[in-house]
């Protein structure tokens, strides 16, 4: 059996890496070949949720491989074959209405173009707090397009944030899996 390959796309969305990080643990544990990307404020960020180099450090260890951070490291990964699953976790309400819109100005979001060049599947792990607002429209435009998956979510304080959403980050590895084989794991929405 050949090795599956997949790509870890990791946006600003800072407060959810302490969930995020070890899903890309999980996935490596799994027997996956994971190949981390981080976006430019991802990667270069100081933020009270942490230092920018230990996660990058972390990613690093979990993958055993640099972390593609920059939109000249992320063009081969369509030209060259790299992966058979792009996963975005978490993927804030910028890089959503990016993709939606097809600007393609950071290493995760080039990677995703680049990615879909050949057909392959993305996985979209959603944390915004506008994503039952000015971000509903892009998620939904995605979830319309094809090969294209989401990792389940929910709103995460409805009292507090009400249009606030996040992923069921626990479930990264089982959406991932069925992305692999074409399907949305349901249900989407919880």
């Amino acid at each position: 059996m050949a090795e599956i390959r997949i790509g870890f796309a990791v946006t600003g969305s800072f407060c959810t890496f302490a969930s995020v990080f070890p899903q890309m643990q999980r996935l490596a544990e799994r027997g996956y070949s994971v190949t981390a990307i981080m976006s430019e404020n991802a990667y270069a960020t100081d933020t009270r949720f942490g230092k920018a180099q230990d996660w990058v450090r972390r990613a690093e260890e979990i993958t055993g491989r640099p972390v593609i951070h920059t939109i000249a490291q992320a063009e081969p990964i369509g030209p060259k074959k790299l992966l058979d699953l792009l996963v975005i976790a978490p993927c804030t309400g910028n890089t959503l209405g990016k993709l939606a819109c097809g600007i393609y100005d950071t290493a995760p979001t080039l990677a995703v173009k680049s990615h879909r060049r050949n057909g392959g599947p993305v996985l979209i792990a959603v944390s915004t707090n506008d994503a039952l607002a000015a971000s509903a429209q892009n998620i939904g435009r995605l979830m319309n397009g094809k090969g294209m998956f989401f990792v389940p979510f929910a709103q995460d304080d409805s009292a507090g944030k009400p249009t606030s959403c996040v992923a069921d980050f626990e479930m990264i590895v089982p959406a991932a899996e069925a992305a692999l084989e074409g399907r949305q794991l349901q249900p989407v929405v919880f």
